[in-house]
């Protein structure tokens, strides 16, 4: 199938990152409604992680932090307590207008109201992610990676990570290091660069292993013509999804896995909730089939998340897009917007429809 792992290695996953924190209001509110809030560390790629990470894989995320920041502690300690490690450069904040991690915004929706998430970003340091700060040598060669795994968020974010993300790519693909891509785009990175993105998103997609992405992903990241994004009845469309992921299979034949998600909204308590996967010549799908949703975000990471950790596992393919599903659903059960499994059982479990108590 194309997709043989490392041997040797320390790390089963790697993850380049910019770190941040979500502040939701309690009791399902809206933001302009509430004075109530919890924090929590995030990003979608420590979220991709988490899942291997909980698991019992090892897992280190690439990222910078707030020279003294309380909020740079708050996320370390975050990870820790995830399992995950971490390394980076401290970078100074420079006083009150320079340096700060991402604040995330968002209500999670109840019912009729969908959520709305606000990003807040002015400064943030994840921005200054460079090459120059990791020895990619020691990291790929002494020490050995199975999977790199990246996000179009990170490789959009700034030249300097634009870059980063590209001499990641072309270094694993060297040391014979799996790459996985999801390209996750998002307009207000691409504005007035257009150009230069779409060039760096088909190198790094033209030296991944695995691909993933929605409709409007590899639409507009790489150019593939697809269906519309969005609206209801996803069984009808499957046809334009295998007709997509045919298309970007010929364009970028490196590549030996394709995934995408799908999802149609009921309420924000309810979707539909399903998935294709192209593995080599095999087709993997999974019909729409309804779960119940306490916060939906990150449940796409959690989908990449224990996708990858199949593939780690080096389980058969029909397992790989199984077990994402599950964690995936799973992931918008939690109040965090990342999925924390106590073993594997529970992730079957869910996958199998199976919600009794286990005493």
């Amino acid at each position: 199938m194309g997709l043989e792992l490392k041997k040797n290695f320390m790390w089963s996953l790697v993850v380049p990152t910019s770190m941040g924190v979500r502040i939701t209001p309690v009791n399902h509110q809206p933001v302009h409604c509430t004075d109530t809030y919890i924090m929590q560390a995030t990003s979608a790629e420590s979220n991709v992680a988490s899942v291997s990470s909980y698991l019992g894989l090892p897992v280190k995320v690439l990222t910078t932090f707030v020279k003294g920041s309380p909020i740079a502690r708050f996320i370390k300690d975050n990870l820790a307590s995830r399992h995950i490690v971490w390394e980076g450069v401290e970078v100074e904040q420079g006083g009150p207008w320079g340096y700060r991690h991402q604040f995330n915004i968002a209500d999670t929706g109840y019912g009729p109201r969908g959520p709305r998430v606000h990003n807040d970003r002015a400064g943030e340091v994840g921005r200054t992610l460079n090459v120059k700060d990791f020895d990619l040598e020691r990291l790929f060669v002494k020490e050995g990676v199975q999977i790199l795994h990246m996000s179009g968020l990170i490789a959009a974010l700034s030249p300097d990570t634009s870059n980063f993300c590209l001499e990641l790519a072309r270094r694993a693909k060297k040391h014979q290091t799996r790459i996985s891509f999801d390209l996750n785009y998002r307009a207000s990175f691409w504005k007035d660069r257009e150009k230069e993105l779409a060039s760096a998103f088909r190198e790094i997609a033209s030296l991944s292993d695995i691909l993933v992405g929605n409709e409007e992903d590899f639409q507009l990241c790489l150019g593939i013509e697809g269906p519309e994004a969005g609206g209801k009845n996803l069984t009808s469309k499957m046809e334009s999804f295998k007709e997509m992921i045919s298309r970007v299979r010929k364009e970028y034949p490196g590549a030996s896995v394709f995934a995408t998600t799908l999802r149609e909204v009921i309420n924000c308590n309810r979707h539909l909730w399903g998935a294709i996967m192209l593995e080599g010549e095999n087709w993997h799908i999974i019909e729409p089939r309804e779960i119940h949703v306490l916060d939906r975000i990150g449940g796409g990471d959690g989908f990449v998340g224990g996708m990858l950790y199949a593939i780690l596992k080096g389980w058969e393919p029909e397992k790989w897009i199984q077990f994402g599903w599950a964690t995936g659903a799973m992931a918008t059960t939690f109040l965090t917007d990342y999925c924390q499994p106590a073993d594997e059982e529970q992730v079957w479990s869910i996958w199998k429809g199976n919600a009794r108590v286990k005493r």
